[in-house]
């Protein structure tokens, strides 16, 4: 990213990155805007990982290789997981302006991952509209937990995270959820 000719600040977060097959950890740099204006940035087609540590999905924990730079689209990332809830940027941002919410408890499945949170929405729930309008490229879910579909092993827990809405297979609402028969 280049800042020599912005009046920005910028600081860097750590952040734990999921494509297809690796597991990135290192540091993003944002603006006052968070993970969130960074990641949603149209500008911008690409990221880039300071300080990244890298490990094949299948095992999570096993260090691989570590780079002082890493660079990857942003259309091939699945999830973006913060420490704190408040490294996706301000509230303004993260909610989409509106002050009054409803929290979703949710379920989302991609081709790799289920990723179990809440999301918060103003109004009612709207499936359609949430993947198919408006400019956010990147949703935020909140105290979320990501489990590798067919590595189990591989279990991310997350005040935030930022989900590429492009990747996503299935969306269901846990209060939806069929309570088994006795």
């Amino acid at each position: 990213m280049s800042h020599d000719a912005s009046p920005r600040t910028y600081r860097f977060l750590t952040a734990d990155i999921l494509t297809s097959g690796y597991r990135a950890v290192g540091k993003i740099m944002v603006t006052s805007h968070g993970a969130m204006g960074m990641l949603n940035d149209p500008t911008r087609s690409a990221i880039e990982v300071t300080d990244a540590r890298l490990a094949r999905l299948h095992m999570p924990t096993k260090l691989v290789d570590h780079f002082e730079l890493v660079r990857m689209m942003k259309k091939h990332v699945f999830a973006v997981c913060m420490a704190r809830r408040e490294d996706l940027g301000p509230q303004g941002i993260v909610r989409g302006g509106f002050t009054s919410v409803i929290e979703y408890p949710i379920r989302i499945t991609t081709q790799m991952f289920e990723i179990e949170g809440v999301m918060e929405l103003p109004g009612r729930f709207d499936f359609a509209s949430l993947i198919n309008e408006g400019s956010r490229e990147f949703l935020p879910v909140f105290n979320a937990t990501v489990t590798g579909i067919l590595i189990p092993n591989l279990r991310v827990e997350s005040a935030g995270i930022l989900i590429n809405r492009n990747q996503i297979d299935l969306l269901a609402l846990l209060n939806q959820r069929v309570k088994p028969e006795n």
